[in-house]
Order: structure tokens, then C-alpha cells, then sequence
């Protein structure tokens, strides 16, 4: 039978806290993230040799391992989902709590980490806005273990020899597609199983070659110095990894091979035995599953709750808070759980179904009713004016190859979605009367040379260009290229943000939304202040210079209608507001304005 390890459970707190500090936002800990990969080898090693002990003494059952893991991972997990749920109900605007409630149901399917994997990216809520974002490792872990005792087992009745061989072939294959997902695709590459099974699959490999090698660690010169060397290893990760490292690439091998050196030579007499073995982290270590569930949900929330990113003494609070909330976690959830003279097998059957059909059915509720709007908004607003895709992405309609063969004022507009929110702005304002607009955002941006046929042919044919991108264009200083358009008018539109966040809206009656502004956050004021210098002012359109008001931004209008529900696209209020306020006054306008007065 496994013995207990006390360094174990102490290179468990030496994964989590680290987790906490780097969510923190602890710049030196900014590697913190490795926390996780470190789990998954404990995890691997821990859960292979019960299973292996258990196969060898003929006692496995799958029922009762699933049971186990039942025990060990849901009362908590439904614990913290229970008071996530409350809390993003009352603190989340539609948007994010329409976000909430897919996470909420991917989390109950342990499928999170796949969720995460599909719709990360531009249009998405940022990561530390998402209680329920963490998660996803527990998706890696549980899919792992869907398949993995099967396959241990069938393996070990059939290739019982060759059971090393095939484990480190799988451990190869998937090693080497999360090298080439952490280049080609590094977002579904840091959430998927086959990227990260590598690093369960470390464990495995270390629980097996124990069972046959013991002699392995009989050197105490050489315990201490591999120990040790593992334990450097883990630290530097910790503290010389930020975000842009590569993982869980070959960057995510050193933490992983320290974690590995640990728990083979890590013996009594080690100085990294001492360390990990010692009290302070031992307790931290037992109760670090509960210190991982809570930490997330906390940090969120001071955010969501908050005008203002929080500051590090609200941080350092927030992880007493959840040292306090997993201890009685541990104590009053956990550990009764696992007590099957104290909670009968069908008392933790019962419970599973009922909290995992109750947190999918208001999941899928969530979801599908665009967040709960009546809960902020009155029953007149419509939600297809308020989504950020879907009213966003109705200007694909102005996508089109050539202008109308008439008369009218034929406008350009090329870029992404913050052009498709200026044809908005545009639509919202004017009744475009003698206007032909056409939306392009696969033209290109410099001219030299064309980029296409179809972009030659517009950018020939319009009267108007109008640049509008969230980024600063390629060839944004270069307007002698399109000085040899001839009598073009040529207009950059400045950027827009909307602040750090706006969930705290929800807090207000909505009598008392009216009129709302944000501190703009000081990269849109750098960007502004880029593209302000670097285009000719007769060229320039600034949303900024004309509603900005020392240094912050309305984000409601003067009937309390949210401006943006994402702090960067706009809504129809958004757009009727900032067209009325920059786009008529401008030249842009004026060219709009005297076209309508012509015909």
C-alpha cells in the first residue's frame, strides 16, 4: 500500500500558493500559473499507485474509485459553485452572467477547460472576470480519469510487461502535440487533454518505475542534491515564467521534472523533505484543493465589485480570506465527505444528481436568456441591441464589392469591429439619404501594393476612406500612399474603452444610472495619445477629445442605457450617443450632412 507522504502534501502547498500570489497579481510570482502542472503530476503519481495497489491485491473497482473521486471533488466544488452562483447574480451584468452560466454548466460537466479552449479569444470576457475560470483543470483531470483506469487496468491484465513502454509512448505523443499546439495554437493547446495528459502521465511513470525501483533513492548524497535540484527547478519557474512562457510546452518540463525529482528523492533526510515536510506546509498542503476552489471566485468577485482594479492590500486580504474559507471548507465539507461512516454512498449519489441537474438546468437558463437582463435592464430594451456580437456583426451587411453607380456620397470604411461600430454610429445618426457606405475589413491597409483587385477597385471608386481598427494601423504613417488616391478624404477613427469594468452599474437602482462615466485606464490614453501624434489633425476623428472629461469616459447616457456592454464595443444607445456627439460634429459628418442637403 502507498505510505502517507508528508513532503507530498507539502509540494501540494508549494503548488498552490504560488497559484494564488501569481492571480494576484504578485509580479514576482508570475510564473505562479506552473501551480497547476505540479498538481497534475501529484495527481498522476498519487492516484496511479492507489489503483496499482489495489489491481495487484484484487480489489479494484470501478465503482468504488469514481465514488472516491465523487467524495473528493464535488461537495466542495458545489459549495463554491453554490455561492459564485449567488453572487454573479447579483453583482454580473447580462453579458458576463450569460458567460457565468456556460460556465457553470461546463464546470458541472467537467468540461470547462474545453469551453475555455473554443471561445477564447477577442470577442471574449476577460479571464480575471471568470469566478469559475480555474476550473478547467479540474475538466483535465476528471476526462483523464474517465479513461485512464480503464486503460491501466486492461493494460495491466493483457501487457502487464510492456506497461512502462506504452505509458511513456503516450506520454511522448501527447509531449510532443503540446509543443507544436504551444506554437500553432497556444489557447486550446493550455486547456485540452491530449496537451496536457503528459503531465498526469509524469506521475504514472513515477508511481510505476517506485514500485519496481525502490533502491532508487538509497543514496542520501544523491537524494539531497536531485531533491534539491527539483525544488530549484519549481521555484524558478515560479519566478522567472510570466504569461508569454510557452506552456504547457517544453517550457512546462522543468517545473514537471522538479516535481518528478521530488517526489523520487525527496526523502527524510533532504533538506527539500525538511522544508516541504514541515508544518506550515503540510496544513496548506491539505487543505489545498479548497485553497484552490475559493481563491478564484474571490479575486473575480473584488473585481466585478470594483471601479478601480483592486489594490494589493485588498489582494493580500482576499488570500486571507480564502485560507480561512478552504480551512473550514476542508473541515466542514471535505473531510465529512469522505467519511463513508458518516455520509452513505447513496446520500453522495443523491447529491451529485441533484446539484449537477440543478447548476445545468439555471446554467443552461443563463445562457440561453442572454443573463438575466430584467434583472438590469426594463422589458423595453432589446437584447439584439445590447449583444455585442450580434449588433456589432449586423454591418456585414455594408459588405460589399462595389459602390451603387448613382450620384450619392460614396463612403469607405475599412477595419475591424470597431469600424463595423462607426457604419453603426453612422447608421444611428444619419439616415445616410444619397450616402452609399460599403464595410471592407479584409482590404488591407497599405496601399503599395494593392492588396487585391476588389481593393483597388474601392479604394479607386471612394469619394470617403475612413480607417477604423482597435489597433494602430501597419501603415498608419504612411498617408502619401493614399495622397495618390487624388481628391480622397481620408479619416482615421480614434480608439474607444470603456474603462476597467462596469458590473458595478448593477449595484445602482436604475434611476440612478444616468449619466455614469469610468476612468479611462492608461493604455487607451497612451493609444490616444499614439494615434494623436502620429495622424494630421484634419485627418483625425477622436471619440476621446470630444466626450472624455478629465480623463474619464461616459459609459451611460442621460436615460441610464449602457453605452457598451463589454467596456469596448457599442451597443445601439452607444452608437446613437457617441454618433450624435463625434460623428456629426466632425468633418466626416459635415461631408454626410451637406451630401443629404445636395439631392
Amino acid at each position: 500500500m502507498l505510505a502517507y507522504r508528508r513532503e507530498i502534501d507539502g509540494l501540494r502547498a508549494l503548488a498552490v500558493l504560488p497559484v494564488l500570489l501569481c492571480h494576484a497579481g504578485l509580479g514576482f510570482f508570475s510564473g505562479g500559473f506552473v501551480g497547476v502542472d505540479i498538481f497534475f503530476v501529484i495527481s498522476g503519481y498519487l492516484i496511479t499507485s492507489i489503483i496499482l495497489d489495489e489491481v495487484q491485491a484484487g480489489a479494484f473497482s470501478f465503482i468504488s474509485f469514481y465514488e472516491r473521486r465523487a467524495r473528493r471533488i464535488l461537495p466542495a466544488l458545489f459549495v463554491v459553485m453554490s455561492v459564485s452562483t449567488l453572487f454573479a447574480c447579483l453583482w454580473m451584468m447580462p453579458d458576463e452572467l450569460k458567460n457565468f452560466g456556460q460556465s457553470i454548466l461546463a464546470t458541472t460537466l467537467f468540461s470547462n477547460n474545453m469551453l475555455l479552449a473554443v471561445t477564447t479569444g477577442y470577442w471574449q470576457m476577460a479571464s480575471e472576470f471568470k469566478p469559475l475560470l480555474h476550473t478547467w483543470s479540474l475538466g483535465v483531470e476528471e476526462q483523464y480519469y474517465l479513461v485512464f483506469p480503464l486503460v491501466l487496468l486492461f493494460a495491466w491484465r493483457r501487457f502487464k510487461s510492456k506497461l512502462g513502454l506504452m505509458l511513456a509512448l503516450v506520454f511522448v505523443s501527447s509531449l510532443v502535440l503540446s509543443l507544436v499546439a504551444s506554437i500553432a495554437r497556444p489557447d486550446m493547446g493550455f486547456y485540452v487533454l491530449p496537451t496536457r495528459a503528459w503531465e498526469l502521465l509524469a506521475g504514472a511513470q513515477a508511481a510505476l518505475y517506485l514500485r519496481h525501483h525502490a533502491h532508487i533513492n538509497r543514496s542520501h548524497i544523491r537524494n539531497q542534491l536531485l531533491s534539491g535540484a527539483g525544488l530549484a527547478l519549481i521555484l524558478a519557474s515560479i519566478v522567472f515564467f510570466t504569461p508569454q512562457t510557452r506552456t504547457p510546452g517544453l517550457y512546462a518540463l522543468i517545473p514537471t521534472s522538479g516535481a518528478v525529482l521530488i517526489i523520487f528523492f525527496a526523502t527524510e533526510k533532504t533538506l527539500a523533505h525538511r522544508l516541504l515536510a514541515s508544518r506550515v506546509m503540510v496544513a496548506t498542503g491539505l487543505i489545498s484543493y479548497s485553497l484552490y476552489l475559493w481563491h478564484q471566485p474571490l479575486f473575480a468577485f473584488a473585481r466585478i465589485y470594483s471601479v478601480t482594479p483592486p489594490s494589493v492590500y485588498v489582494y493580500l486580504g482576499l488570500i486571507v480570506a480564502t485560507f480561512l474559507l478552504a480551512a473550514a471548507s476542508w473541515k466542514f465539507v471535505e473531510l465529512p465527505f469522505r467519511n463513508r461512516r458518516h455520509i452513505s454512498s447513496r446520500a453522495v449519489w443523491t447529491l451529485a444528481v441533484v446539484f449537477s441537474l440543478s447548476f445545468v438546468a439555471f446554467g443552461t437558463y443563463l445562457d440561453r436568456s442572454y443573463g438575466w437582463p430584467s434583472r438590469v435592464f426594463d422589458a423595453s430594451v432589446k437584447m439584439e441591441e445590447m449583444d455585442k456580437r450580434i449588433y456589432n456583426s449586423r454591418v456585414f451587411s455594408y459588405k460589399k464589392d462595389t459602390f451603387a453607380t448613382d450620384n450619392s456620397l460614396k463612403i469607405l470604411v475599412v477595419g475591424d469591429s470597431f469600424g463595423r461600430d462607426l457604419v453603426n454610429m453612422m447608421t444611428e445618426s444619419f439616415s445616410l439619404k444619397n450616402v452609399d457606405v460599403v464595410y471592407r475589413d479584409d482590404l488591407g491597409l497599405c496601399l503599395s501594393p494593392f492588396p487585391s483587385e476588389t481593393a483597388k477597385s474601392l479604394y479607386n471608386a471612394a469619394e470617403v476612406i475612413v480607417i477604423a481598427r482597435a489597433t494602430v494601423p501597419a501603415c498608419i504613417d504612411t498617408n502619401t500612399e493614399f495622397a495618390r488616391l487624388n481628391h480622397k478624404k481620408l479619416f482615421y477613427l480614434g480608439t474607444k474603452h470603456f474603462g476597467y469594468n462596469l458590473n458595478w452599474l448593477v449595484q445602482l437602482d436604475r434611476h440612478e444610472r444616468a449619466n455614469r462615466t469610468n476612468q479611462l485606464l492608461a493604455t487607451t490614453v497612451s493609444f490616444e495619445k499614439q494615434m494623436a501624434e502620429t495622424v494630421p489633425a484634419e485627418n483625425y476623428i477622436s471619440i476621446l477629445a470630444v466626450t472624455a472629461i478629465n480623463g474619464a469616459i461616459p459609459i451611460t447616457d442621460a436615460a441610464g442605457q449602457l453605452l457598451s456592454t463589454d467596456r469596448t464595443h457599442l451597443t445601439r444607445y452607444g452608437a446613437k450617443y457617441f454618433g450624435e456627439k463625434v460623428i456629426k460634429p466632425s468633418p466626416l459628418g459635415a461631408l454626410i450632412q451637406a451630401a443629404q442637403l445636395a439631392h
